[in-house]
C-alpha cells in the first residue's frame, strides 16, 4: 500500500475535527490498522453476507432524491433479489470524509456520493479500501480511485436555476449574474466543502479564458459575484418561497427542483450558461466499515450497471458510460434531459485527475474571501 502526503490543509480540517490524537496515514498505528482489514477487501463479495447486511445500514450524502439514489437502490434490491434498508444522513463531500475517519474505530456509513475532485483526497486520508469493483475495469485513470475505493457515476453541469416570479431578468451567461437585481438574492453550496460548489467555481475561470491550472480569471469574477450571494445557500422550498430566487446547482438537481415547483405554479426556469463543464460525481466506500463489507464492494460494483447508470439518467443526470460512449440509452431514459442544444457551451476538463480539491478550498479561502 502506498501512502500519499496529506495535503496541509486536509490534515489542518482532519485534525481540527478529530482532535490532536488522530492516527493520519502513514502513522505506525494507522498502517497497522488499515494492514488487517485489507485482508477483508481482497475478497470477492459474498451475496448472501451482502443481503444480510442490506437489512439496516447507513449512507452519507445519497439521499432518495440526489441523482436518483432511491431509484438506483430499488434496481440494485430487484436484481439481488433481497430488502434494502437504508438511512441517509445529508452531508458535503468534505463532512463525509471527515466522518469516515472520526468513526474509525466505531464505523457507521457503507458508502456516500461525493463530487469526483474529492476521490483523490478521500484517497490521501485512507477511509477509502484496496477496491476497484470488475465494473470498473473500463473507466479510464482519474475516474476510479488509483488503489480502489471510489468510482465515477455520472456527471453533473453547474446551471442557473431561476424563480421568475421574483426574478424579471433571465441571464444567459455567468456575467449576467452580476446585475443589480441579483444582489442579495444568489445560493450556492460552499466551494471549499460541496462539488457542487467547487465545480461551479471551476466553471467561472473557464467561462472567462482560465482552466483548472489557471484560477485566475474564475477568481476575478467569483470576487464580483459574492456580494450578489445571500446568507443562505438555499433549498428546493426557499427558492419556491422567493427566499431565495436564484440557485446554482447541477442541472440535475435544478431540473428535479424546476419540476417540483413548476407543477406548484412557480415559473422556474434551468439556464446552462457557456462555459460550464461536465463534473463527474462518484461513489466511495467506507474502508473501516469491515463488518459491511459485502454489501459496499456489490454496490460499487453495481453504481456501473446498466440499470444503475439507467436509473441516473431518468432523474436528469447523465451518467459516466455514457458519456464515454459505453452505454446507449433509450428516449424514454432521457425524457427529463434538458435539450442538446442547452449543452452546445459546455465543456471537458481534460484531466480530472489533475483537478485538486484542496486547491480550490484553498484558493477560494485565500484568494477569494480573503481577496
Amino acid at each position: 500500500m502506498s501512502v500519499t502526503p496529506l495535503h496541509r490543509r486536509t490534515m489542518l480540517k482532519l485534525a481540527g475535527a478529530l482532535g490532536l490524537g488522530l492516527a493520519l496515514p502513514g502513522s505506525p498505528a494507522h498502517l497497522a490498522r488499515v494492514a488487517a482489514q485489507d485482508d477483508v477487501w481482497a475478497e470477492e463479495p459474498d451475496i448472501e453476507k451482502a443481503a444480510a447486511q442490506a437489512a439496516d445500514f447507513q449512507t452519507y450524502g445519497m439521499p432518495d432524491d440526489w441523482a436518483n439514489y432511491g431509484g438506483v437502490l430499488k434496481a440494485f434490491s430487484e436484481k439481488y433479489g433481497f430488502p434494502v434498508n437504508r438511512t441517509d444522513t445529508d452531508m458535503t463531500s468534505m463532512e463525509e470524509i471527515t466522518k469516515y475517519d472520526a468513526e474509525k474505530g466505531n464505523p457507521v456509513a457503507v458508502s456516500s456520493d461525493i463530487g469526483l475532485i474529492y476521490g483523490p483526497i478521500a484517497e490521501r486520508v485512507g477511509v477509502v479500501p484496496p477496491y476497484t469493483p470488475p465494473s470498473a475495469a473500463n473507466l479510464p485513470a482519474g475516474l476510479k480511485g488509483t488503489e480502489g475505493g471510489w468510482v465515477a457515476t455520472f456527471t453533473g453541469v453547474p446551471s442557473i436555476l431561476i424563480n421568475k416570479d421574483v426574478i424579471s431578468t433571465v441571464p444567459t451567461t455567468w456575467d449576467d449574474l452580476l446585475v443589480e437585481e441579483f444582489a442579495g438574492k444568489i445560493g450556492m453550496r460552499d466551494p471549499r466543502t460541496a462539488g457542487e460548489g467547487a465545480t461551479a467555481f471551476l466553471a467561472w475561470a473557464y467561462a472567462h479564458g482560465g482552466d483548472e491550472n489557471n484560477l485566475a480569471p474564475g477568481i476575478e469574477f467569483a470576487q464580483q459575484l459574492l456580494p450578489q450571494f445571500g446568507p443562505k445557500e438555499g433549498n428546493a422550498q426557499e427558492f419556491e418561497k422567493g427566499e431565495v430566487p436564484v440557485l446554482i446547482k447541477y442541472d440535475f438537481n435544478a431540473i428535479a427542483i424546476a419540476d417540483t415547483v413548476t407543477a406548484k405554479g412557480v415559473n422556474a426556469e434551468v439556464i446552462i450558461p457557456d462555459g460550464s463543464i461536465y463534473a463527474p460525481s462518484a461513489m466511495m466506500i467506507n474502508r473501516y466499515n469491515t463488518e459491511k463489507a459485502d454489501l459496499a464492494k456489490l454496490l460499487l460494483d453495481f453504481v456501473l450497471s446498466d440499470e444503475a447508470q439507467t436509473a441516473f439518467a431518468e432523474f436528469g443526470a447523465r451518467p459516466i458510460r455514457y458519456v464515454l460512449g459505453d452505454l446507449e440509452l433509450p428516449e424514454t431514459a432521457r425524457a427529463k434531459w434538458l435539450p442538446d442544444e442547452a449543452y452546445a457551451g459546455v465543456v471537458q476538463a481534460e484531466d480530472w485527475s489533475k483537478i485538486d480539491a484542496d486547491i480550490i478550498a484553498e484558493t477560494w479561502d485565500v484568494e477569494v474571501l480573503g481577496g
